[in-house]
């Protein structure tokens, strides 16, 4: 390991954050400057990736889950080669810019995921990781491992106090997700201070409890992150949380340490004492230490060469395996496997446009084998259930059948929606999840993200409308179709009945820059006449 030139890597991290905060007059320079070595190790030694073609389908996913270090992101894939040039790291948090304020999936290479409402970044990071697990199921034989790699995110308190996160990680434990590495940026600092003013709970206890490895050490010892990062590869079968000591805006002589370093430029002053403390040239703005870009240069070599060895397995598997090389470009596509063959209804037929949904998910997950998801603990009343795999494995994604398509949520809503997003992003997968329409509400905030990434995850949401009855107040969703409908780039599709319902469901699978929600009766409603 090049010990020296990852702390060139480190210090030009720092150098390019504090400027870029500092030109933009906004932003959040504690985390980049907190965590510039963890970066440093992941894209300089650890991961496996190809900056000139950053959606290559076996890289390894980073996740920056704590969005607002946005700038800790730009500085590492700018050195590394994905084409984000000084230009644009100095027109940080401008309008059109390359560099917003939060990572935002599309904008800018190398981004896997748009974060910045803490948590949804680990939820997106365990949905990558079930995706890569599927598509290994699917996919790998003897010839070529065609996907294998590991999803690592950066979370920070903040993440790690927020409802979704937690949701989600317990699934990841139960599943047992050995290809998800969690680090923590333990600073203990919050906007509003010291953590331990609304936080003192045992973190590695209660990931332990969820079924994950806990391993602990220090963000700044580079011999350390490869001890821990090998010890969370070594262990197959739990995700792993690396919690990492630190400290918040580290360099800064009068904020590190401090809540003043979050969110906040440090100033020209402070710049200065913070570029001769860390050795930065005070006349050099956007300063990058050319050992880091000789480093780089370097690097993006041996993992072309990696890449390449993989391209040859790939080849060789292609030609093993064409049936299932074609069903491969088929997923990533968009394609049908066969007809979809949609169940007719007659005029007059009563029935609830779940159940219609019920018959046409059938016809759907035949013709799109791909089709992957499940429901918050409601498989009865949502009608999701799929139909019996073709190859006899088991129906369900568990722990021991990576090889199943209907994922058990349990009651996770919030989860649910963000792990979807994961699904979608990874790849080549189709998912959807589904919930009572008037839980609408708990998954909201994934739903609106998957909105913003253009992502083609279907919502089928059932028990529409005051029909619930009995139920009562709790259980109708009187606002919730209305305010679903404001969210922009998502598709809300009512059907009046069960013909309705088929044409729902051809027009969400044949849609992929958006989400689609599905909102259906629990009521029989009569088949109409149609002209």
């Amino acid at each position: 390991m090049d010990r020296t030139s990852l702390e060139k890597i480190a210090v030009s991290i720092r150098s390019l954050s504090i400027d870029a905060i500092n030109m933009a007059n906004s932003g959040h320079p504690g985390l980049p400057m907190g965590a510039a070595e963890l970066a440093a190790y992941l894209y300089g030694v650890e991961m496996n990736y190809d900056a000139q073609d950053p959606s290559w389908i076996n890289r390894d996913r980073f996740v920056l889950s704590a969005g607002h270090g946005s700038m800790l992101l730009y500085s590492i894939l700018h050195m590394a080669g994905f084409g984000l040039t000084i230009d644009d790291i100095k027109s940080f948090r401008q309008v059109g810019s390359k560099c917003p304020g939060h990572p935002e999936y599309g904008v800018t290479p190398g981004i896997e995921t748009t974060t910045g409402p803490l948590g949804q970044g680990i939820a997106n990071a365990v949905g990558l990781a079930i995706g890569e697990r599927m598509m290994a199921a699917k996919f790998n034989k003897p010839e070529a491992r065609v996907f294998d790699h590991y999803t690592y995110t950066l979370v920070g308190d903040g993440c790690l106090m927020e409802g979704v996160a937690s949701e989600a990680c317990s699934l990841a434990g139960h599943l047992g997700l050995g290809k998800l590495i969690a680090y923590y940026d333990d600073n203990s600092i919050t906007i509003d201070g010291s953590t331990g003013i609304a936080f003192s709970e045992d973190v590695g206890k209660r990931f332990e409890a969820y079924g994950w490895q806990v391993l602990r050490g220090d963000m700044y010892d580079f011999d350390g992150l490869a001890s821990l990062t090998a010890q969370a590869k070594a262990e197959t079968k739990k995700p792993s949380l690396i919690i990492l000591k630190s400290l918040i805006g580290k360099g800064s002589p009068a904020k590190q340490g401090t809540a003043g370093a979050h969110g906040a430029p440090l100033g020209e002053e402070e710049a200065a004492k913070a570029k001769t403390l860390l050795g930065i040239p005070v006349d050099a703005p956007f300063y990058v230490a050319p050992e880091a870009y000789a480093f780089f240069e370097k690097r993006r070599k041996e993992l072309k060469a990696a890449k390449a060895d993989w391209q040859t397995g790939l080849e060789r598997w292609g030609k093993a395996n064409p049936e299932l090389s074609e069903e491969l470009s088929a997923w990533f596509f968009n394609r049908t496997q066969g007809e979809l063959d949609l169940p007719a209804f007659a005029k007059g037929e009563k029935i609830a446009t779940r159940n219609a949904s019920g018959k046409c998910i059938m016809a759907v997950a035949k013709a799109w084998p791909n089709l992957v998801g499940g429901s918050a603990d409601l498989t009865g009343p949502n009608v999701t259930q799929l139909p019996a795999n073709a190859s006899g494995l088991p129906l369900d994604f568990t722990a021991d059948n990576p090889g199943g398509r209907y994922i058990r949520f349990g009651v996770r809503e919030h989860g649910m929606a963000a792990i979807a997003n994961g699904l979608a992003l990874y790849g080549g997968l189709r998912p959807f999840v589904a919930t009572f329409l008037v839980f609408a509400d708990y998954l909201r905030p994934s739903l609106r993200l998957a909105a913003l990434m253009k992502l083609p995850v279907v919502y089928i949401l059932t028990h529409d409308s005051i029909y619930i009855g009995e139920d009562g107040p709790t259980h109708e969703p009187v606002e919730t179709l209305s305010s679903l409908r404001t969210i922009p780039g998502l598709s809300v599709v009512r059907p009046a009945d069960a013909e309705e319902t088929a044409v729902a469901w051809r027009m969400a699978m044949e849609k992929t820059d958006g989400p689609t929600a599905l909102i259906l009766s629990r009521q029989n409603l009569a088949v109409l006449e149609k002209d």
